[in-house]
């Protein structure tokens, strides 16, 4: 009873775009920007794991080539966040950290996953610095694959941020 007596007029849906005080938000869409993230980072993993074979089998030129492909799809993926965050920020959507707990979720998971998305970049640039100094052979780049593995647990996560916070 004590949520009656707090918010009489709750209803439980998701997402939740209206806080007790009355201010109404709107919920981002899983469309345009998101969905455009979404196959950056699906896209990120197969370039990545197309770098490792190509380490695997010694051919530089392609590791070279998938790497810095890798890399520029995680900072595109980064510059669109910013782009959709500007837009949920926007009198048009209006979707605040404030906006009660669909806002701060919202912002929390993937503000999270981006700080992530973005050590993982940091992570694979020095990659692609130690690669072009020749420190991995395909018998010795655990670096390389431990990189590699974070890369792909960050899109695998972002899949399931993706159909919780968007879709869902």
């Amino acid at each position: 009873m004590t949520g009656a007596v707090l918010w009489p007029e709750f209803t439980a849906i998701w997402p939740l775009v209206k806080t007790p005080d009355g201010t109404e938000t709107t919920g981002m869409g899983w469309y345009g920007l998101p969905l455009l993230n979404t196959v950056l980072l699906l896209t990120s993993s197969i370039t990545a794991h197309f770098a490792h074979i190509a380490l695997e089998k010694n051919n530089r030129p392609q590791l070279k080539a998938w790497l810095g492909l890798t890399i520029i799809l995680g900072l595109a993926f980064i510059f669109f966040q910013i782009q959709e965050y500007a837009h949920g920020y926007s009198e048009e959507m209006q979707l605040y950290l404030t906006s009660g707990i669909y806002g701060s979720t919202f912002y929390m998971l993937t503000g999270f996953h981006g700080m992530h998305v973005t050590l993982g970049c940091i992570m694979l640039i020095v990659m692609f610095f130690r690669v072009l100094k020749g420190h991995f052979t395909p018998n010795n780049h655990f670096a390389f694959q431990a990189a590699s593995w974070y890369w792909h647990f960050v899109d695998v996560v972002w899949v399931l941020l993706f159909v919780f916070v968007y879709i869902l």
